[in-house]
């Protein structure tokens, strides 16, 4: 893929480079291979003034994917996709990156293989990632230059979602602020807990529909702990339904009832503000 500026003013290809975003390892790479740079259609070096006016255009390089990372033919539910970004709604009980004990099947070897099928030569960058039981909607930069640019948004906050729960038990509140820090639980790689000495977590959540035993909700992290949803409603007493990590129960649904149902950023590139929603799912309404 080849972007293209116009240059606004007097300036050298590096530090306007640098005021697009572009990462040093892509700088590295266009230092390495430099018939990727343009200028006017003419090769040109990093450190060359380019006049006002002028063309500037970068060819993206080749990206590999690395060895564990087999192309697979799956079912992926894309709801959105252009050069540049692809937005798809998860299916629960999916992986979304291989692992030793699961190497296919998975999100990434689908969408490796969507992209073999358009000649697209990257690897898979995602931004906003789900656990295997979580559903719902997903963003995903198709090449590296984008999720930088995502991610630097992603930092900022920039990069808005919205979950739907279904939690154990009635709540009283009509909404709330959660803001309990988290960490690592001693003895696990995978469990965490509240802790004092943890990371600042700070959620929000509204109730939507109370059921005889479970409450349905709204919520949107201001932060982005692992697990910080599921961790924060058990250390309330209301752990999600199904969420057996965190002490909910199986008997209304068999998986943790978590949601992705809308997701709002800016298009890094036409700067245009997308926002997509995905419904709640039918295994959520239990009663």
């Amino acid at each position: 893929m080849k972007l293209s500026w116009t240059l606004p003013e007097d300036i050298t290809i590096k530090d306007f480079l640098k005021m697009q975003g572009v990462s040093r390892r892509l700088f590295k790479t266009l230092k390495e291979e430099p018939q990727l740079v343009t200028l006017n259609q003419q090769t040109a070096p990093l450190w060359l003034i380019g006049k006002t006016g002028d063309c500037l255009e970068v060819e993206l390089p080749e990206e590999e994917a690395g060895t564990y990372m087999l192309a697979e033919k799956l079912a992926l539910q894309i709801v959105y996709e252009d050069e540049h970004v692809l937005v798809l709604d998860k299916q629960p009980g999916v992986a979304v990156i291989p692992s030793m004990n699961q190497p296919s099947g998975t999100i990434a070897n689908g969408l490796l293989w969507h992209y073999r099928e358009q000649n697209l030569p990257y690897t898979v960058h995602i931004l906003t990632r789900l656990d295997r039981d979580t559903s719902g909607l997903m963003l995903v930069a198709k090449h590296r230059y984008a999720h930088t640019l995502l991610a630097a948004d992603q930092k900022q906050g920039k990069i808005q979602r919205s979950y739907a729960a279904l939690a154990e038990g009635c709540l009283t509140e009509a909404s709330g602020t959660i803001c309990l820090p988290i960490g690592r639980k001693e003895g696990s790689i995978i469990e965490r807990e509240v802790r004092t000495d943890g990371q600042k977590a700070v959620t929000y959540f509204r109730k939507q529909m109370t059921f005889t035993h479970h409450t349905l909700l709204e919520l949107k992290l201001a932060t982005g702990r692992t697990h910080q949803i599921r961790v924060h409603m058990a250390f309330l007493g209301h752990p999600l339904a199904g969420d057996t990590l965190y002490g909910g129960k199986r008997d209304a649904i068999n998986r943790q009832a978590l949601h992705s149902q809308q997701l709002r950023f800016i298009h890094p590139f036409t700067k245009r503000v997308l926002t997509f929603h995905s419904p709640v799912p039918a295994d959520f309404l239990i009663e």
